[in-house]
C-alpha cells in the first residue's frame, strides 16, 4: 500500500538517495561527482529544511520512493536560500575540485536565477522525482495532485518548474497534467499551469 504524506525529518537520507538516483534527466547520476550528496544539496536539500511544509513524499510501507517539493512562494525562498543555505554550501564545498562539482554548483550558490520576469505570475515552484519502481502508476499525477491542492488551498494561483528538454518522459508527463510552456529569455524549459485540482 503506498500512501502519499508529509515529509519528515528522517526522510531526508531517502530523498537524498532518490534525488541522485534521477538526476541525469531521469537516470541514475550515481558516481557523476565527488559525493553523491551533491544534487541533494543542491536541488532538495535547500526545499526540505528550509520549506519542508511543502514536501510530501511516496511511502510504500515505509520505504520512501518518491517525493514532490517545492515553494509556494519563489521570491521568499530565494531570500532565505541566499541568507541561509548559500553560506552551507560554500562551507560544505569551499573548492570544488571536480569540474563536474563546479559547473553544477552555480545552481545552488545563486539562488536568484530562478527569478525570472516571465515566471512572475507563477510565484510557487515544484520539482518531483520518483524512483522507477514507483514510475507509470499514476503516483506521480497523484504527488502533483496533492502539491496542487495545497498550493490552492493556501490562495496561491499558478506554479511553474523547470525540465530537462533531453528528458522526452517529463516532457510527456508534464503535458498530460496541463502544464504548458513559458517562453523565457534565458536557456532552459519552463512550464505552468493553475493550481487548484488536475
Amino acid at each position: 500500500m503506498v500512501t502519499i504524506r508529509p515529509y519528515r525529518p528522517e526522510d531526508r537520507s531517502a530523498v537524498y538517495d532518490i534525488c541522485v538516483r534521477t538526476g541525469a534527466a531521469g537516470e541514475d547520476a550515481r558516481g557523476r561527482h565527488s559525493t553523491d550528496d551533491l544534487l541533494g544539496d543542491l536541488f532538495a536539500g535547500p526545499y526540505v529544511t528550509l520549506e519542508p511544509q511543502w514536501a510530501f513524499v511516496l511511502d510504500d510501507e515505509g520505504d520512501v520512493t518518491g517525493y514532490v517539493i517545492g515553494t509556494a512562494d519563489t521570491a521568499a525562498l530565494v531570500e532565505r536560500w541566499t541568507g541561509e543555505w548559500v553560506p552551507y554550501l560554500e562551507e560544505r564545498y569551499p573548492e570544488p575540485r571536480a569540474g563536474s562539482d563546479r559547473s553544477i554548483l552555480r545552481f545552488g550558490l545563486h539562488p536568484e536565477r530562478m527569478l525570472l520576469p516571465e515566471l512572475a505570475g507563477h510565484p510557487a515552484h515544484l520539482h518531483i522525482d520518483l524512483l522507477p519502481r514507483a514510475q507509470g502508476g499514476g503516483l506521480g499525477r497523484q504527488l502533483i495532485a496533492t502539491f496542487l491542492r495545497e498550493l490552492a488551498a493556501a490562495g496561491v494561483p499558478a506554479v511553474h518548474l523547470g525540465v530537462d528538454p533531453a528528458n522526452v518522459r517529463a516532457l510527456g508527463f508534464y503535458a498530460h497534467l496541463g502544464f504548458r510552456e513559458i517562453p523565457t529569455a534565458v536557456p532552459g524549459l519552463h512550464l505552468g499551469r493553475a493550481t487548484g485540482e488536475l
